[in-house]
């Protein structure tokens, strides 16, 4: 499941808000694990586990726009919207800070 977020932003700000929203979402739901490798400068791995069951997937930061994706097995299907809302919410919120200065 791909998913997109339009940022407005220069890229750089946009990758330091992504990367403070993932580590803010760690921190708020440490109930799921959440997990996030940086494999490159505008990449990260990321899981957190639900249910007993691990799911995975990646954050990429583009010129425009923040890509998430997400590999959900069927059974967890159900639940997919919600956890891109979560994720979603996170970084929105990161980015509408990182356009009014606040990430210093």
């Amino acid at each position: 499941m791909n998913h997109a977020i339009p940022h407005g932003l220069s890229h750089e700000l946009a990758r330091e808000a992504t990367r403070h929203a993932l580590d803010s979402y760690r921190i708020r739901f440490p109930q799921v694990s959440p997990q996030g490798d940086w494999v490159s400068p505008d990449e990260a791995r990321i899981s957190f586990t639900v249910a007993g069951t691990t799911l995975r997937g990646k954050v990429v930061v583009t010129d425009r726009e923040i890509q998430l994706e997400l590999d959900v097995p069927l059974v967890f299907r159900p639940f997919r919207k919600r956890a891109l809302e979560l994720i979603e919410n996170e970084v929105r919120g990161w980015l509408d800070r990182a356009r009014e200065g606040g990430l210093s």
